[in-house]
């Protein structure tokens, strides 16, 4: 049963990915498509940069609003299938990839997404606050001394495996076995973060990327 709640978890994550929250407040109060703007992401930053702080906050709590629902459906669906004995941190990470996917390729909107780091972290609050604190920590500090979101993003998301390792295997309250699954799922979560921010590496090494603050253009 642990298994098909492993399944209907990343079910319900992905169609909740889906839902990309920068299109579809792009498209109903500015009538655009935000892929068409400035770097062409489907995600927060660009739509900051590009139609403001109205519909960045909008994009902000609708992205951060389905990775948690997508965790807290996989623990009712858990506990439901399985029991209180349901490794629910497991369900909440298979839910959290599962949704980053449907951000990044998105099945309503031509799988033309986001980056799905706002996703990412949405899972952690529900998952274990210290290790959101921790990388929200991480994020901030990147942040304020480089002024790139895109380096701030790929470091944080780079520790996300790490942290979760350290935090699980001094708790002491889950196997072996069970931190290297968590580990492992994180690990690919970080990697499909990373890949995705390819375009960013290349323009931080060649000096060319737009530090916070900065306006992107109307066009791509």
């Amino acid at each position: 049963m642990m298994l098909l709640a492993c399944v209907i978890s990343a079910v319900i994550g992905y169609l909740m990915g889906s839902i990309n929250s920068a299109i579809l407040t792009v498209k109903i109060l500015k009538h655009e498509d935000i892929r068409n703007f400035g770097s062409g992401n489907a995600g927060l930053t660009n739509t900051l940069r590009c139609f403001g702080k109205g519909c960045a906050l909008i994009t902000l709590i609708g992205d951060l609003s389905k990775g948690m629902i997508a965790v807290l459906l996989s623990q009712y669906f858990g506990k439901l299938l399985v029991g209180a004995d349901a490794d629910f941190y497991l369900l909440g990470c298979m839910a959290g990839v599962a949704a980053m996917l449907g951000h990044m390729f998105p099945l309503y909107h031509g799988f033309k997404g986001g980056k799905g780091v706002l996703v990412s972290v949405s899972i952690f609050p529900i998952l274990d606050w210290r290790i959101f604190l921790i990388l929200i920590g991480i994020f901030t500090l990147v942040l304020a001394i480089s002024k790139y979101v895109s380096l701030a993003s790929i470091i944080a998301t780079a520790c996300c495996p790490v942290v979760t390792f350290l935090v699980q295997h001094f708790e002491g309250k889950f196997t072996s076995g069970q931190i290297l699954m968590h580990v492992g799922i994180l690990c690919i979560m970080a990697f499909m973060i990373i890949f995705m921010h390819r375009s960013n590496i290349q323009r931080l090494i060649a000096g060319t990327e737009n530090k916070i603050g900065q306006k992107g253009t109307r066009n791509k």
